[in-house]
């Protein structure tokens, strides 16, 4: 990186600071900081929740799988994505602005204490809460990774720049900076994105490069399944993405609660889809024809890095650079938002009592203290994230695998069908989900590696999600539970009318 590079570098992040300055302006409460008071454009939603569903990992750990396995990346991770936002645009989306209008929530597990019952809450806050400081610390891996190749910067300053600029600007600004950041580091992406797409084509020999690259690369390059990404891989990842982006992973479920209503939600939920469905097309092309131009690599996480320093000049090194930094800033931001408001509605009533009684001032500054704590522990796990298994063993694995068992009671609870499930239906599915996943990563790995080491990474995410699906639909048969509280809420989140005229009862 040249010098041109680094202020480009240092540009974007004071504009991110900037902003962050900017947005304290419009924070008088937790509300205002946390669900930016329930007045964010749809489209502000939208963009936003696209921006915080993926992070630099996607230029380290999915840049290896788009090099040695090709196309398939698109189909098990964008596309299936995008099919799930779909389907959440009409479930889910709309239901999490009206838990907002029927019971003024600021956190995503807040109704949990209505839907269920206040341990089931608990349960759920803490191992989310804890699933997430990993998540995010994988994050900052990747983030800190690139810089590493670009710029042989030590990781552990990689991770202290780029966590430390989202920790001034998060903490000071809360989702409306969040959502604001993520809109500015959605045009920058967009910029560098489109700058490495043409500097690719260029080098391959113009814009047919996009169609005669895949009879140049291996045949299995072409193919949406490929080794371990399998049909059946694709399909549980449908699965985990249907419950992860519409509102399991909580920072997602935020962008839904800070619209005006539902119908602002669903089509956010739907803008959404369309980039996820659009975009990586485009963001992805490099990757796949890094093999072409950069073959045989010993480190394939380094393939989109090495291209940038390959094919573009000065200057536009630290555009792309800023715009693989824009994801991860985004997702980590209005992750440790989202943590916060479980932390400053959920758990800190529950073990201190006199935190009920706080004034507005007092939760806010208790909402900004928990952002810059969760920031602050997650960084410190990006520094010994190798134990473990690496920026992709964190991010497939360890969050592919869990976010199911935490998401499923969430999400399904909402839905009048799975009414009669309850307390005992959402624990006992936590608890096998956990179970299983121990079972099948450390007991009996071995085993299953022996049968087929393709299958073992959609045994080892697959079976915690399914078992814990399994286990909350057939305790709600087999011992229906009714609660005429929670009836209640399920029916007010049918339509907005229902949901206004419940708040306004």
């Amino acid at each position: 990186m040249g010098a041109i590079d680094w202020i480009v570098l240092w540009a974007y992040f004071l504009l991110m600071v900037g902003i962050g300055v900017w947005a304290r302006s419009q924070i008088k409460t937790a509300a205002d900081f946390f669900t930016a008071g329930g007045r964010m454009p749809w489209w502000l939603a939208g963009v936003s929740h696209h921006m915080s569903g993926y992070s630099a990992a996607v230029f380290v750990g999915y840049a290896a799988i788009a090099y040695t396995s090709g196309f398939t990346i698109y189909i098990w991770w964008a596309g299936s994505i995008a099919m799930a936002l779909a389907l959440g645009s009409v479930l889910f989306a709309p239901r999490w602005s009206r838990l907002r209008q029927r019971l003024a929530i600021i956190s995503p597990l807040e109704y949990l204490s209505t839907r269920y019952d206040i341990p089931t809450q608990q349960v759920l806050a803490w191992s989310g809460g804890a699933l997430k400081v990993f998540d995010v610390g994988a994050k900052w891996t990747a983030t800190a990774l690139l810089l590493k190749v670009f710029a042989d910067v030590p990781l552990v300053w990689g991770v202290l720049l780029t966590g430390g600029v989202t920790l001034i600007y998060s903490t000071i600004g809360g989702l409306w900076a969040d959502a604001l950041t993520d809109f500015s580091q959605f045009v920058i992406q967009l910029l560098a994105g489109v700058v490495m797409f043409v500097a690719v084509l260029a080098k391959l020999g113009g814009i047919s490069a996009v169609w005669t690259v895949w009879e140049r690369l291996p045949p299995s390059h072409s193919s949406p399944f490929n080794g371990q990404y399998t049909i059946a891989f694709v399909l549980v990842y449908l699965l985990i993405n249907t419950l992860s982006y519409n509102g399991g992973t909580w920072n997602l479920a935020q962008r839904f609660i800070a619209a005006p209503t539902g119908r602002d939600a669903r089509k956010a939920a739907l803008l959404s889809a369309a980039l996820f469905l659009v975009w990586p097309l485009i963001l992805f092309f490099p990757m796949w024809a890094a093999p072409l131009l950069l073959p045989n690599l010993a480190e394939p996480q380094q393939s989109y890095a090495l291209l940038t320093q390959h094919l573009l000049p000065t200057g536009l090194i630290g555009l792309v650079l800023a715009g693989m930094f824009a994801h991860t800033m985004a997702m980590t931001s209005s992750d440790a938002n989202a943590v916060s408001s479980v932390i400053t509605r959920d758990v800190l009533p529950v073990i201190w009592k006199g935190s009920r009684q706080m004034s507005g001032r007092a939760e806010l500054f208790v909402g900004r203290l928990s952002t810059f704590l969760f920031i602050a522990l997650s960084m410190c796990i990006a520094l010994v994230a190798d134990k473990f298994g690496g920026v992709l063993g964190l991010i497939i694995l360890w969050f592919g695998a869990l976010v199911g068992p935490i998401a499923i009671p969430m999400l399904l609870g909402m839905l009048p069908a799975f009414r009669r499930c309850g307390p005992t239906a959402a624990l006992t599915s936590w608890a096998t989900g956990l179970v299983v996943f121990v079972l099948v990563k450390y007991v009996f790995a071995d085993q299953i590696k022996a049968l087929n080491p393709d299958w073992t990474t959609t045994i080892t995410v697959a079976g915690p999600v399914l078992c814990s699906l399994t286990v909350f639909v057939l305790v709600g048969l087999i011992a229906p539970w009714r609660n005429e509280q929670a009836d209640a809420l399920i029916d007010a989140l049918a339509n907005d009318e229902t949901a206004r005229a419940r708040v306004g009862a």
